[in-house]
C-alpha cells in the first residue's frame, strides 16, 4: 500500500509542480495583501479619520454617481478604520466591473475607476485562482477555475499521503542527518517539512478548492440555461435611503457590523447588507452574516446569523480566515506565509530526490546488462 500511496505522491507531484509553484508563492504573497496595498498605493489605499463618523452613505452613492454617469453602483465595501471604501461599479450595458477607493470621512475620491484586476495584487488574486485562464477567449469562460479546483485537489492528495507515506516520520521529526550524503540530507529535509506543513497545506487545499468549486457551480450551474443579466439601469427605487438600510441592520442583529453592501444585480435579487458579529468564533469572518432588504419599498425582509445556523454554514463561513490565515493577526499570518511557500521547498526537493532515483534505476539496469554480456562471453 505504502509503495502505490508513494507513486500516486510522486506523479502528482510531477504533473502539478509548475501550477502548484505559481498557487504557493501568488498564495503567500497575497496573505498580505492589505499592507501590500498600503505600501504600493498610501494614497488611496489608506484614509486619514478626520471625523469621528462617517458620511452618511447616501451622499457617498450620490457623488460616485455623479462623477461616473456611465457606470452603476453594484457593490459598496464599507471600512470604520483608517481603509479607504472601495466602491464597485459596473459599466452600463455591460458584465464589465470596476472599482475605485473613496475617503468615507470627507467624500473624496481617491482613485479613477479600474478592472477589478489592476491593481498588483489583485492581478496576482487572478493568478492565483484561475492562472489568468478565464479571460481568454478561446477557451472555455471558467477553464483558469475549474483547473485551479483540480490542482487544489492534487495538492490535497499530496498533503495526506505524504502524512501517511512519512507517519512515522513523527519519530524523529526535527532530526536531519547532516553529515549523510546530499540525497540523504534532502530527504530528510523533505520530509520534515511536508510532515510539519502538511496539516495547513491540508487546510489550504480544501477551502482553495471550495472557493473555486463554487464560482464554478454559480457560474456553470445556476446560470446554465440562462444568460447574464445586463445592467443598464438600477433595479432598485430611487427613494431608498441606504444610510435608514444600513442604521436598521445593526437593530436587526445583535452586535452587527455593516461592512458590504450589495445592490440588486438581477431582477430576483433584493439589497443585502452583509456584515460582522461579536461571537466567541474566531474564524467567524467579516461578511458572515446578512440583512435583506425589498429593492422597491426598503422593508426589512429575512436574517442570516452565522450564530443561529447549523455547524456545517459555520465551517464553510470560516474558510475565508483560514484559507487566508488572519485570523489570529500578524502571528497567524507569517505562519501561514512561510507554510505557504512549503511547496516550493517540497517541489525543488522531491524533484531532485525522483532524478536521482531514475538516474540511479538507469545506471542499476546498465550495470546488470553490462554483467550478462560479460558472463555470456
Amino acid at each position: 500500500m505504502r509503495k502505490i500511496l508513494f507513486k500516486i505522491h510522486s506523479w502528482i507531484a510531477l504533473i502539478a509542480i509548475i501550477p502548484l509553484i505559481v498557487i504557493s508563492i501568488t498564495g503567500s504573497v497575497l496573505v498580505f495583501k492589505s499592507e501590500i496595498d498600503g505600501l504600493l498605493m498610501p494614497d488611496s489605499h489608506f484614509v486619514v479619520k478626520a471625523l469621528p463618523e462617517r458620511i452618511a452613505i447616501d451622499k457617498l452613492i450620490a457623488k460616485a454617481e455623479h462623477a461616473y454617469p456611465e457606470y452603476l453602483v453594484g457593490s459598496w465595501e464599507i471600512f470604520n478604520n483608517d481603509t479607504a471604501d472601495r466602491v464597485y461599479l459596473v459599466k452600463r450595458g455591460t458584465e464589465q466591473w470596476y472599482k475605485f477607493h473613496l475617503n468615507q470621512y470627507t467624500g473624496d475620491i481617491l482613485s479613477e475607476p479600474v478592472g477589478t484586476s489592476h491593481y498588483f495584487t489583485d492581478w496576482f488574486l487572478e493568478l492565483h485562482y484561475t492562472f489568468l485562464l478565464n479571460d481568454l477567449k478561446s477557451l472555455p469562460g471558467q477553464t483558469g477555475t475549474v483547473l485551479g479546483f483540480f490542482f487544489a485537489l492534487f495538492l490535497l492528495i499530496l498533503g495526506i499521503t505524504g502524512l501517511i507515506i512519512y507517519r512515522k516520520f513523527w519519530q524523529r521529526l526535527f532530526s536531519v542527518r547532516w553529515r549523510a550524503t546530499l540525497q540523504v540530507v534532502l530527504s530528510d529535509i523533505h520530509k520534515m517539512t511536508g510532515v510539519i506543513g502538511s496539516p495547513i497545506i491540508i487546510i489550504l487545499a480544501i477551502t482553495g478548492g471550495y472557493f473555486n468549486w463554487a464560482v464554478w457551480y454559480h457560474e456553470v450551474i445556476e446560470h446554465a440555461e440562462e444568460e447574464h443579466f445586463v445592467l443598464t439601469k438600477k433595479l432598485h427605487s430611487a427613494d431608498i435611503s441606504f444610510q435608514d438600510i444600513l442604521d436598521n441592520s445593526k437593530q436587526q442583529i445583535t452586535t452587527f457590523n455593516s461592512t458590504f453592501l450589495v445592490m440588486p444585480l438581477e431582477p430576483d435579487e433584493n439589497i443585502t447588507v452583509f456584515g460582522e458579529v461579536k461571537t466567541a468564533n474566531p474564524l467567524a469572518s467579516e461578511y458572515a452574516n446578512t440583512v435583506t432588504y425589498n429593492k422597491l419599498t426598503g422593508d426589512h425582509m429575512v436574517n442570516w446569523d452565522i450564530r443561529e445556523v447549523g455547524i456545517g454554514w459555520q465551517v464553510i463561513d470560516s474558510f475565508r480566515k483560514l484559507h487566508f490565515g488572519y485570523f489570529a493577526g500578524l502571528t497567524s499570518k507569517i505562519l501561514w506565509c512561510v507554510i505557504g511557500l512549503s511547496p516550493v521547498w517540497l517541489a525543488g526537493t522531491g524533484f531532485y530526490l525522483w532524478f536521482t532515483r531514475q538516474k540511479r534505476k538507469k545506471q542499476s539496469q546498465k550495470n546488470r546488462l553490462s554483467k550478462r554480456s560479460t558472463a555470456s562471453a
